[in-house]
């Protein structure tokens, strides 16, 4: 029984293999490989763009999707998140998806080793199916090559979950990567080159990919208001220039805080595309999982 708790559990022939069925899942729907396979998705915290592309994923190759809300069930009444999990495989479905605001709860889960188990976005530790989509969308981008290129994440470094997976798989994968926020928002590591301003990078990066500012998960707010934030790291057209960059963003994008309106219609900012690789990529982990593996 195979699951993905973060993409370090995936061997290289694994990550390629996902890459080739998502780019051959986009340029034909394949048949219904999963229409006898039931999934359930377990979202403990909110989600648009996640859980609704999990869901479209599955239903396109053919899976039944079981939605299940916890804020309407027995966790309501008392019930463990274990018993809730038990209670839920007992009736067999053939996967789980999970979101939880804990980083070590989709790894618990995996090890009941009841079913595969899909992590969604855990705490700030993994969200690697998002690591998965973004490698997908450069991958395409600079033509199947991404060695050697430099990517500038940006933001709230310390509290992304996104920030964390993208991390480990794109220096897996050959990628150099340098971290922009002011120091408060720096995780503590000194494996990466760190700078507190955007401005000083962007002659030396092939991707900028903007974070969510969550200036309300810092007890000490380093700025006033959202604002001034944006002066400092803001994606914006007079800082981007003409230059070459590929600009991406997980989402929700804060309009003008994390990227301006004008750089979100700008040809080099691949967000919605993003979204739409998402479902591709997800399709792919979920042929890799309940039928390849």
């Amino acid at each position: 029984m195979q699951h993905l708790v973060d993409t370090d559990q995936f061997p290289l022939a694994q990550i390629t293999q996902i890459m080739e069925d998502a780019k051959s899942f986009k340029q034909k729907r394949p048949p219904l490989l999963l229409r006898d396979k039931v999934i359930v998705t377990l979202f403990f915290e909110k989600s648009t763009r996640t859980r609704s592309s999990f869901e479209i994923a599955g239903k396109r190759l053919g899976a039944a999707m079981v939605l299940f809300d916890p804020s309407k069930s027995s966790t309501g009444k008392g019930e463990t998140l274990e018993d809730t999990f038990t209670t839920l495989c007992a009736m067999e479905p053939d996967a789980v998806v999970v979101r939880h605001s804990e980083n070590d709860t989709p790894q618990m889960l995996a090890d009941m080793q009841v079913t595969p188990v899909i992590n969604a976005g855990a705490g700030n530790y993994a969200h690697p199916t998002q690591a998965l989509l973004d490698y997908f969308t450069m991958l395409e981008h600079f033509g199947g090559e991404v060695q050697g290129k430099t990517i500038a994440i940006i933001g709230d470094v310390v509290s992304s979950r996104v920030a964390s997976s993208g991390i480990r798989l794109f220096t897996r994968m050959g990628m150099k990567v340098v971290l922009v926020a002011p120091k408060q928002f720096m995780p503590d590591r000194d494996d990466l080159p760190q700078y507190t301003s955007l401005d000083e990078v962007l002659d030396q990066v092939d991707v900028v990919m903007s974070l969510r500012a969550q200036l309300e998960r810092h007890e000490t707010p380093h700025f006033e208001d959202y604002d001034a934030y944006a002066k400092e790291y803001c994606v914006t057209k007079e800082r981007m220039g003409e230059r070459d960059i590929l600009l991406m963003h997980p989402g929700p994008v804060m309009r003008n805080i994390d990227i301006s309106d004008e750089m979100l219609d700008d040809p080099r900012c691949k967000v919605l595309e993003q979204v739409k690789n998402g479902v591709y990529v997800r399709m792919a982990i979920l042929k890799l999982l309940l039928l390849d593996s």
